[in-house]
């Protein structure tokens, strides 16, 4: 797995060179002061490792490294003749993740390669951006992955855009909409919805009804044989501030056949996503008359109320009366509620239509390798990193960033490269290009042959093990399967007569030639996946 690992990150490299970056290392601890400035120290969350030093001072385990680049090159870069610069690292990272899982999907230590590019202006991050784009793209097409480049939302991160590069996967944890009829591709989380059309029809006055024991969108809906489409879903939050003791009610409305986008609702109110949860309804009712399970935005004070887009243009809706057992038919904005914030609060989902062009759109779902964001003036500004211009103003540097998760990678790798006996690794990565067994270890012929083929192999630059373990043939064979090696040469019973057994892995059957050949034939063969 590191010989495999260390492929990835060899590639890496090579393409992050010839994208004109510079390789550095940075160290793993980090001061607070730095991410104090930036404002992050609170807004990253308990996602981040905290700890202090013999003299009580605040540092943090990297999960990420904007502010030291930003740091590094705000001392060393003064003039404009220094810029453009694209500096990166692969280097050990730390999120303290609330449940790890799926091995090296989700880890709290993970590797990483991490670049910040540092332009003169707009125009020139618009270029580095793209060069990692290409760059990216070459990265994970030598990997031997399918996979997607979709707009994504920046996080904690920040910016103005970014792209999240996805490995098709069933186990993937991201979703991705995507269109076919036009180049839309998305994250759930960053697409855009497509509101309905306004209804025409004329708004009637309000009318509270009993609705005993509804408190799902379903009931009410079935107990008033309305659509839930003409229905209003409550959703109730508490969100935090930076004091302990400081905090908010929020009640975000949507239509009630449609899902929340958490994502949506946080960068909406401006908050970091560690700083919202659901509200006990209990507490919240005391406070802002919310009423659980049949809570609507007609009786609610004391409260920010977000409203989906899509419920300024319907008529005559359902909505929670904020009593008990109660609800009041024929809600509409504006005449009867307002919402401090109005924005698309929606989930895509399959089918709905799709933000560019109308057609229906489609899922899928990835596995995140790599993200590329455009920082601008976020960290640059915040931290003061400058440079003078020809006519020896100040400016501020415009910036850029650009991950890849080598181990999440490797795992991605496998996810697409199996069958039921194991791993098929690409040539690219494979930790060997070929193995060569030797069926009965105690045959002084096949061992020599076995080592003749062996050494024709290194020979040629293969990259070649042999396996002469005292074990039975079906065990070496499994192993060999389940490591994934891309050629098998077997040395057995007819070694005397100078045969062998040569298969591919992505291959059910093999066929008989002769040691030499077998050995041609697959330094031939690892020398062309390698050249794709």
């Amino acid at each position: 797995g590191y010989r495999s690992l260390r492929k990835i990150e060899g590639i890496i490299r090579e393409e992050m060179d010839a994208a004109g970056a510079q390789e550095i290392h940075m160290s793993a601890l980090q001061p607070a002061e730095l991410w104090q400035e930036s404002g992050r120290w609170y807004a990253y969350g308990p996602e981040m490792w905290r700890l202090k030093d013999r003299n009580e001072r605040d540092f943090c385990l990297g999960p990420t490294h904007e502010e030291i680049f930003t740091d590094i090159v705000r001392d060393e870069v003064s003039s404009y003749r220094q810029l453009p610069l694209n500096l990166y690292q692969i280097q050990t990272k730390y999120r303290d993740e609330k449940r790890p899982r799926f091995g090296l999907m989700r880890s709290r230590e993970f590797i990483m390669k991490d670049a910040y590019s540092f332009d003169r202006n707009w125009e020139g991050l618009d270029k580095s951006y793209q060069d990692m784009y290409g760059a990216y793209e070459k990265v994970f097409t030598r990997c031997g992955l399918v996979f997607r480049a979709v707009e994504a939302d920046t996080g904690a991160i920040g910016g103005s855009a970014s792209h999240e590069f996805t490995a098709l996967s069933d186990v993937g944890e991201s979703e991705i909409a995507y269109c076919d009829h036009c180049d839309m591709a998305a994250t759930t989380e960053r697409a855009a919805c497509v509101d309905d059309a306004p209804d025409t029809e004329s708004e009637l006055p309000m009318e509270k009804v009993v609705t005993p024991g509804t408190k799902t969108i379903e009931e009410v809906a079935g107990f008033l044989k309305v659509d839930q489409k003409k229905t209003i879903k409550a959703l109730l939050f508490k969100v935090y501030g930076e004091a302990e003791d400081q905090f908010e009610y929020v009640a975000a409305f949507i239509r009630g056949d449609r899902e929340l986008n958490m994502t949506k609702l946080v960068n909406a109110l401006g908050i970091p996503e560690h700083a919202i949860e659901f509200a006990n309804e209990n507490e919240m009712g005391e406070a802002t008359g919310a009423v659980g399970g049949f809570t609507g935005p007609t009786g609610l004070h004391d409260c920010k109320i977000v409203v989906d887009s899509e419920l300024i243009g319907q008529k005559n809706l359902v909505a929670g009366a904020c009593e008990v057992d109660h609800h009041i038919k024929n809600v509409n904005y504006d005449r009867d509620y307002k919402g401090d914030i109005v924005t698309d609060l929606k989930l895509l989902k399959v089918g709905d239509k799709c933000p560019l062009c109308g057609a229906p759109v489609k899922m899928a779902r990835g596995i995140a390798v790599g993200q590329v964001f455009k920082l601008g003036t976020k960290y640059s500004k915040s931290m003061g990193a400058y440079y003078k211009d020809e006519n020896m103003e100040s400016q501020l540097i415009i910036m850029g960033c650009y991950g890849i998760g080598v181990t999440r990678t490797l795992a991605a790798i496998v996810e697409q490269h199996h069958d039921d006996n194991g791993i098929i690794w690409p040539m690219s990565v494979a930790p060997y290009h070929a193995i060569v067994t030797i069926v009965s270890s105690g045959d002084e012929v096949q061992t020599a042959l076995a080592e003749a083929i062996y050494q024709e192999l290194q020979k040629a630059g293969v990259e070649a093990v042999l396996d002469d373990r005292n074990e039975r043939p079906g065990v070496k064979f499994k192993d060999a399967d389940i490591l994934g090696i891309p050629v098998r040469i077997t040395v057995g019973k007819k070694a005397a007569e100078g045969l062998v057994e040569y298969k591919l892995r992505k291959e059910a059957s093999f066929t008989e030639i002769s040691g030499h050949e077998a050995a041609a034939q697959a330094i031939a063969y690892i020398a062309s996946e390698l050249n794709k």
